[in-house]
């Protein structure tokens, strides 16, 4: 029995690759319930002189620390969208935002950095696809955008910048690279606030907050810096990747919560330093990170008083205090872009923010997932292609864990030798399984036969598998990458279908009819590979034995492209680095057999 426990712990190992995975990270999670609570304020018009900014509230027990209370709802947020995003971005006057990577504004109505289109990306793969849009202006569908100001205690009775203020650009221009912008706002009381903003070639906005204080009493403030989303935004839902708000906060570390997650819970808050908070979708993020050594209160919160879902991260700095004639400045760093792995990387060390990189949803095979990106990434930058490279790659594994590998096909190939033998013994006692299983351990002892080491291969294969299942799914420099033919994105499943012809019939098949010529490719070589194994002696063993190549062909049809091309791949290796140890030990291989017969050459025989 030690050939069929081997051959079944193979199928298990297997179905956890595909079936395990599929069931973790391919099938969509459940839905989370879409109740809308309504509760005191539901139902507030567009346009109602509010702000959605953190307020800070003493504590009972003293003066000291503060927290945070639930945020209201925008000014213009807070009711159905009903402009455009167009007539939206046309309701207040802007200074234009351009750089190589993003072209965008940011409103004078309430200082909030509310359009950015992203230069690089694009919805599709078609070359006149519209940029992805990022962040859009309070009032128009699916809004989302960035704000920072001040706020102070509830009973302080100071005349502060709202979402509803028009701030004064302090001279003409766009903000560029080259060229930062300052905003001004004089309060009438003795208060003047402006608002610098800079940006660098790539994701990164610098916001620096300064108050002067002419008044004749000092005054206490409190910075903040928010995220709001508005609208449930369209996901991957996959369990593989974390969508939804995110934040790394100080000795706390990650803290990851789903959209779905966070209407259930309302509001979240977390004391911390250093760190960062955001919202983040599959490749692009928004981050507000603070001073790295100034201690905040962050925030998760969805708003439950109004019936449109209004997602919000955001942080409130401690006190502030501004004596009579005196200034204040605080500094903060906006993140708004793709979550591109250089570019992510170099903001962690370039502006020293802690675990920026976590921006990334690596996994837990961290340790793994990433160090393969980076090898993958070597080769495309000498390749030239990201699917060659991961064939590149694909080598370079088999080459590591040759040593292991050789001893399993060895050892598989010794057992397929016996394949007569133990035949012989089942046929000996086949009324007593005991002297059967007991004069097989004798037989592959004398042989020197591992039965369980034909297991290795697949064992190897199954955290590179999901490393790479991870790196093509999440990382956005696999997103549209080509490889050749009619692969034009190595990170979406094959695009041909032979329910179609291949595109010849006019005729969208449905999903569960979905078999590309890559997979095909796959189940072939599969195929091919397993008529090396030693076949099993049960009629049923063999039945699913035969099938399994055609199951895992339809099973990894709907996997990304450059995954399916991987396997395949791995499998011609394996079959070539199988074929020769066992041609090397003489043993007899079916398949090549019928080849060699069908151009002539007789048969391979096999050694005593």
């Amino acid at each position: 029995m030690g050939e069929n426990k081997n051959f079944f712990l193979a199928i298990v190992l297997s179905m956890i690759v595909l079936v395990g995975w599929q069931y973790l990270v391919g099938v969509p999670s459940v839905q989370q319930k879409q109740e809308l609570r309504q509760k005191a304020g539901a139902g507030q018009g567009v346009g109602q002189p509010a702000s959605n900014a953190p307020v800070p509230v003493p504590s009972p027990s003293s003066s000291g620390p503060q927290s945070v209370s639930p945020a209201t709802p925008a000014a213009g947020g807070s009711g159905p969208a009903t402009l455009s995003r167009a007539a939206a971005l046309g309701k207040s006057k802007r200074i234009a935002i351009k750089t190589d990577t993003v072209q965008g504004s940011l409103s004078l109505k309430g200082g909030r950095i509310d359009d950015l289109k992203l230069l690089d990306y694009r919805e599709t793969i078609k070359k006149d696809s519209p940029n992805i849009v990022l962040l859009s202006p309070s009032g128009s569908k699916n809004a989302y955008y960035i704000e920072h100001g001040w706020t102070a205690a509830p009973d302080a009775k100071l005349k502060l910048p709202t979402s509803e203020t028009i701030w004064t650009p302090q001279g003409p221009g766009e903000l560029t690279p080259e060229n930062p912008v300052t905003l001004k706002w004089d309060n009438g009381e003795g208060l003047t606030f402006r608002r610098t903003l800079s940006i660098d070639t790539e994701y990164m906005i610098k916001v620096k907050q300064e108050v002067e204080n002419k008044s004749p009493r000092a005054i206490t403030l409190y910075p903040y810096a928010l995220i709001s989303r508005h609208g449930m935004p369209k996901t991957q839902a996959f369990y593989i990747l974390h969508e939804g708000l995110i934040g790394f906060l100080g000795d706390e570390g990650l803290e990851e919560i789903s959209y779905g997650d966070i209407k259930d819970e309302v509001s979240k808050s977390i004391s911390a330093t250093s760190g960062w908070i955001g919202i983040t979708d599959k490749y692009w993020a928004t981050a507000i990170i603070p001073d790295q050594k100034t201690p905040y209160k962050a925030r998760f919160s969805e708003n439950a008083n109004v019936p449109e879902d209004i997602f919000q991260t955001d942080y409130l700095l401690d006190a502030v205090n501004i004596p009579a004639g005196g200034k204040a400045q605080v500094d903060a760093k906006v993140f708004a872009g793709a979550k591109k792995v250089s570019v992510i990387d170099g903001y962690q060390e370039k502006e020293n923010i802690r675990s920026f990189e976590l921006l990334i949803d690596w996994g837990l095979f961290h340790f793994f997932t990433k160090p393969l990106f980076f090898v993958i990434e070597f080769f495309y930058n000498l390749l030239g292609n990201f699917g060659v490279a991961i064939l590149a790659v694909t080598v370079i594994i088999k080459a590591l864990f040759y040593p292991l590998a050789n001893k399993s096909y060895v050892s598989m190939g010794k057992m397929k030798k016996l394949q007569p033998e133990i035949a012989k013994l089942k046929e000996r006692y086949k009324d007593d399984k005991v002297k059967q299983q007991q004069a097989q351990m004798e037989l592959f002892k004398k042989h020197k036969v591992n039965p369980m080491s034909g297991c290795l291969p697949m064992l190897i294969q199954i955290p590179v598998f999901f490393s790479l299942y991870k790196v093509l799914f999440i990382t956005i420099e696999m997103r549209h990458a080509p490889f050749f033919g009619w692969i034009h994105d190595l990170a979406a499943p094959d695009p041909t279908n032979i329910f179609n012809l291949f595109g010849l019939i006019p005729w969208d098949p449905p999903s569960m009819l979905t078999l590309g010529i890559w997979p095909i490719i796959m189940g072939v070589t599969m195929f091919v590979q397993m008529q090396l194994n030693p076949a099993p002696a049960d009629p049923i063993q063999q039945k699913i034995f035969t099938w399994m190549p055609v199951i895992f062909t339809f099973m990894l049809a709907t996997f990304p492209a450059g995954l399916v091309i991987y396997w395949a791949w791995n499998n011609i290796l394996s079959t070539i680095q199988q074929g020769v140890i066992m041609h090397r030990q003489g043993v007899r291989i079916e398949l090549l057999d019928n080849l060699l017969r069908l151009f002539g050459r007789g048969k391979v025989k096999e050694k005593d």
